[in-house]
């Protein structure tokens, strides 16, 4: 599991404008624009599972399957938490978290994704001269 979640660490990290710490003294985070996207803990070695954000037709499916649930305090915000780190393959678990970043990015204010850059998936805008 130890790796598992080092490859979510490090797949959280390069996503754009990512940035990532230690919140309410042991649960690692990933933000875009000073809101997270993924919450993961306690420490790597201790890993257990982790949160992130779906779309409203992927809640109810996902948190249908064995392994998984509404995220405490965040399911009314479309959050599932990953309980059982074995009951997604890693690939799968990526493309959530990928596609959380661009849920959180996609509400962030249109000036500050234009500061942070493309998301996943969308093309870079070119820059127009005055």
């Amino acid at each position: 599991m130890k790796n598992k979640f080092k490859a979510l660490q490090a797949h959280a990290a390069s996503l754009p404008g990512a940035t990532v710490d230690i919140k309410w003294g042991n649960s690692w985070v990933a933000s875009v624009g000073g809101k997270m996207f993924l919450c993961g803990g306690p420490e790597p070695g201790l890993w257990t599972g982790c949160s992130f954000k779906v779309e409203d037709h992927r809640f109810l499916e996902l948190t249908g399957l064995p392994g998984l649930r509404p995220a405490p305090y965040a399911a009314r915000y479309r959050w599932v938490q990953l309980q059982d780190p074995k009951a997604l393959p890693l690939a799968d678990l990526l493309a959530l978290v990928s596609r959380s970043h661009a849920l959180v990015f996609s509400k962030l204010t249109k000036k500050l994704q234009r500061e942070l850059g493309p998301a996943i998936g969308e093309s870079p805008r070119p820059k127009l001269s005055a």
